[in-house]
């Protein structure tokens, strides 16, 4: 595999700083670097503005490109030559001259709740009123209140140990994070109950890695193409297309799951008002190889049922700070 580069080529990687964003790049390294052996694979880190801002939440301090515009700028710039993301995070629509050269196997995408100690073998459902749930995702925030309206929600900012920290000094009584997440920094004992769909659709990506370079260098995108996993990206390119043609940032309540079986892939969408009290939801099936002409589908369909009015709703609201 090692015949399309120069052997004594450097690449580097580009990775935010935070413990869960380096694991990620080291392990897309370390993949690599099995494939390709003669080449020099080195790890640039950066900060991003998601991980400087951490006292006002997501939805507040805009969306797009919120944990990887500085990465971006890095690639255009000719100082790093990929970036590594969590695809959940990669806005659907990318900086001119660069692409989105591979999707990698997906871990599980699904939401999961930890719960303070006094609450160990609890359930979402048997938790009692007033219960402090946190979470920075509108996402899960919207559909939790539509199916747990009687809890309060908090937003909780940070990584991932801050975050549980705060937890285990009972500022929270429950956290609701990704199962990838906390299954990549072996914190998979702390996972107290997965979320199902009908409960909480995931985000668009989460669970995958998505691997952006410069669109004009082909040589190392048929290098990244090594670590591409076929199912994950057609999953994922039907899922950005949902969110694409919605309009959606990372934090707006639009929710997916999807589903291969073969050459079908099974799309299901949702689009909901913060306060839970709206949503729409469909699904849709067809080809996997006409992944994204699905997501537009299904983004029409939700139209008709009344997702842009939901949609107008939620970015007025966040206009006004509110």
């Amino acid at each position: 595999m090692t015949s399309v580069s120069s052997p004594s080529r450097t690449i580097r990687i580009g990775s935010r700083k935070s413990e869960l964003a380096l694991v990620q790049t080291y392990w897309v390294q370390e993949q690599l670097q099995k494939s390709y052996p003669d080449i020099d694979f080195q790890v640039h880190t950066m900060s991003t503005q998601g991980d400087k801002i951490l006292d006002v939440a997501l939805a507040k301090i805009g969306d797009k490109g919120l944990f990887t515009k500085e990465l971006e700028l890095g690639m255009i710039n000719q100082e790093i030559d990929f970036a590594v993301h969590s695809l959940k995070d990669l806005p659907t629509n990318l900086p001119e001259g660069l692409t989105l050269a591979a999707i990698t196997e997906r871990e599980n995408p699904a939401d999961a709740v930890v719960f303070h100690q006094n609450h160990l073998g609890q359930t979402l459902a048997t938790l009692p009123p007033g219960s402090v749930i946190g979470t920075s995702s509108l996402r899960r925030l919207a559909q939790l209140r539509h199916k747990f309206p009687h809890f309060t929600f908090k937003d909780v900012r940070g990584n991932l140990n801050t975050r549980m920290t705060k937890l285990d000094a009972g500022e929270y009584d429950a956290l609701i994070l990704a199962v990838a997440g906390l299954e990549r920094l072996n914190m998979h004992h702390r996972i107290h109950e997965i979320l199902p769909p009908d409960i909480s659709l995931h985000a668009v990506g989460q669970g995958a890695l998505g691997i952006e370079c410069r669109e004009n260098d082909l040589e190392l995108i048929t290098i990244l193409k090594a670590i591409e996993h076929p199912q994950t990206r057609d999953r994922c390119l039907a899922e950005r297309s949902f969110l694409r043609s919605l309009e959606g940032g990372c934090q707006v309540p639009i929710g997916v799951n999807t589903e291969i079986d073969g050459e079908t892939l099974t799309l299901t969408g949702i689009v909901a008002s913060v306060n839970g009290e709206n949503l729409v939801k469909n699904t849709i099936t067809g080809a996997a190889t006409d992944a994204e002409k699905l997501g537009t589908q299904l983004a029409n369909i939700l139209r008709e049922q009344g997702a842009t009015e939901i949609l107008e709703e939620i970015f007025t609201q966040i206009q006004r700070g509110s």
